[in-house]
């Protein structure tokens, strides 16, 4: 019976005493504990098991963590946090108080690369490299692995940029399995493919052409082929690149044949690969889907309507109108930028643009909002997925931010539904035609009304814009809410002896702001509280201590919302407890007033 190799090693030290011969052996061992625990715990599973033998050879052949390595995104790092000093509590994973789902520097030395969004790996080793020259460290090895959806980013190709013209000693690992989250796409998606194939563009390299030491394509699942190119590449000095194939998901059948359903699964049988499905009925749709759905509706009646997404087809639900009007559905690769400043240019043109990103992912493309849409006062409709508290992927992830970041542009209109009929009213309002462009913001996961089904199609109704509206009366205090968050306000109301005394306002347009309700409301009562699920600085409550600062009242304003820090991971609920927005402590914050 072979020995356990895995429960032997506890950094890569204790790795690299092994022979070359038992490392298969070894991934295998590592390919299972993954599975065995993300099946139970959940999680990113497909992107670790396409690299284990990659995360072995690496910490086998460099000096880590003297040799500084950056993984890109992070998704794929779970064989290399087991292999650093992370085995024993690896179960915590993406839990609150646990390990991160992602490298994270302060949780290891080993993770040099604090990531979570895509591209920066190349600018990051490339700058520590460049660091490493200026020490004099000419020894020390630098590597970024970054995929083939990853490096198709405008900041990736940045970092090659520069790269090719320094001496910098940097290794750049291509993980080519051709498919980011969704399946890559583009132009550079087609000459990798034409690379692997051995067709005419291995003769006429791109890489080569910007400096760098090229070699592959080569079997990233060989583990002695590839522990002896890494051996050879480690002599060599300057930029180098090495282009390694992969499959996704590799080792679990069901993994590799449904590569974007088990990215990140949830729970499923460690043993079959079958994902434990919960049950649908009477559950509300997710709001992704009643955004996909409903673009896909108003896009049947109205030709001029275009869905754009950088990425993130199967993640946002653009996808279904990409399966059913693909030649005015985008999917443009990582490339928020660029997503951004086409729907700009469609615009200009009369289109009616929904350019689909996530919250955070936004954050990649400010200046384009402000100088190739807002500037320019073209109605682009940002729709925000993922806004707010998102859970388990934890800082990098949440969209706390956009409240802030936004609303200080000129001409923007930014918009937060309470529940899924007043999403679809918005991208219902919005295609009649806008004088201004606007941000939808709304949360991952599902809604809050339990019988409403999506297909209630053809039930729409225009929205006014910058008005708010009144949820619940009441004598002695106000409280104001943006975004769905206010369902949280309205159940802790419930639960309230006092709850007579106190007024519940949905200010669904955070700008522009309801000014003749506020004024209603500063002159009505002596005590307001605003309550947001984004960072109190800058944000919604800000937006009214600003109000009532120009109208010269003297009202007490208690913002509640994320404080000054970056919220770690968790269950949305958790966190939710942990920043005080919950129903619980609203519950005790409105009782005790």
């Amino acid at each position: 019976m072979k020995s356990n190799l895995l429960s032997n090693i506890n950094n890569p030290a204790d790795l690299r005493l092994l022979d070359e011969t038992q490392l298969p052996q070894l991934a295998k061992e590592l390919r299972d504990f993954i599975i065995d625990i993300v099946s139970v715990k959940e999680g990113h599973l497909g992107a670790s098991l396409g690299v284990i033998e990659l995360t072995i050879a690496l910490h086998y052949v460099f000096n880590t963590p003297e040799d500084l390595l950056v993984w890109d995104v992070g998704h794929q790092a779970y064989g290399h946090k087991i292999l650093t000093e992370r085995k024993e509590n690896f179960d915590t994973n993406r839990q609150l108080g646990g390990i991160s789902g992602f490298p994270k520097r302060s949780e290891s030395i080993y993770d040099t690369f604090g990531v979570g969004h895509s591209s920066t790996s190349i600018s990051a080793a490339l700058g520590m490299a460049i660091a490493s020259n200026l020490k004099g460290e000419i020894n020390k090895q630098h590597i970024a692995v970054i995929g083939d959806a990853s490096i198709a980013s405008g900041m990736a190709f940045e970092g090659l940029n520069h790269a090719g013209v320094t001496d910098a000693n940097l290794l750049v690992i291509l993980n080519d399995n051709a498919i980011g989250i969704d399946p890559s796409v583009g132009a550079l998606k087609q000459y990798l493919t034409a690379v692997k194939e051995g067709k005419n563009p291995k003769k006429n390299n791109m890489i080569k052409s910007l400096n760098f030491d090229y070699s592959g394509p080569i079997d990233g699942h060989d583990l002695i082929g590839l522990i002896k190119e890494l051996n050879r590449l480690k002599k060599i000095k300057g930029p180098k690149f090495l282009h390694i194939v992969t499959t996704k998901g590799k080792g679990l059948q069901q993994a590799e044949e449904n590569q974007v359903k088990y990215h990140a699964p949830g729970k499923f049988d460690a043993s079959t690969g079958e994902i434990h499905l919960k049950s649908e009925e009477n559950q509300p749709p997710k709001y992704q889907d009643v955004f996909g759905l409903t673009i896909l509706d108003l896009a049947k009646k109205n030709p001029k309507i275009i869905g754009i997404t950088p990425a993130m087809p199967s993640g946002s639900s653009l996808k279904f109108m990409m399966d059913e009007i693909p030649e005015r559905a985008f999917d443009v690769g990582i490339a928020e930028q660029h997503a951004v400043t086409l729907a700009a240019g469609m615009a200009t043109q009369g289109m009616i643009v929904y350019c689909n990103i996530y919250s955070t992912f936004l954050q990649r493309a400010y200046d384009q909002v402000i100088h190739d849409v807002a500037l320019q006062n073209l109605p682009v409709i940002f729709c925000l997925d993922r806004a707010g508290l998102v859970g388990e992927d934890g800082a990098t992830h949440h969209g706390v931010f956009d409240i802030a970041y936004l609303r200080s542009i000129p001409n923007l209109i930014v918009y937060a539904p309470i529940n899924e009929i007043a999403l679809q009213n918005i991208l219902y309002t919005a295609q009649l035609g806008l004088n201004h462009p606007i941000a939808i913001r709304y949360p991952r996961g599902k809604g809050v009304l339990p019988n409403w089904k999506v297909e209630n199609f053809g039930q729409y109704e225009s929205i006014a814009i910058g008005t708010a509206n009144c949820l619940k009366k009441g004598t002695k205090t106000a409280v104001l809410s943006t975004g769905t968050i206010g369902n949280n306000v309205s159940a802790a109301l419930n639960e309230c002896s006092n709850a007579d005394e106190i007024a519940h306002y949905d200010f669904p347009f955070i700008k522009p702001l309801d000014n003749t309700l506020l004024l209603e409301i500063f002159n009505t009562f002596n005590t307001i509280f605003t309550i947001e699920d984004g960072t109190i600085n800058g944000g919604f409550g800000s937006a009214i201590l600003e109000f009532a600062a120009a109208n010269n009242f003297n009202t007490t304003v208690k913002i509640v919302g994320i404080p000054d820090t970056f919220i770690e991971h968790g269950t949305v609920l958790e966190l939710q407890q942990l920043c005080k927005i919950d129903v619980k402590n609203l519950t005790k914050l409105f009782s005790n007033h």
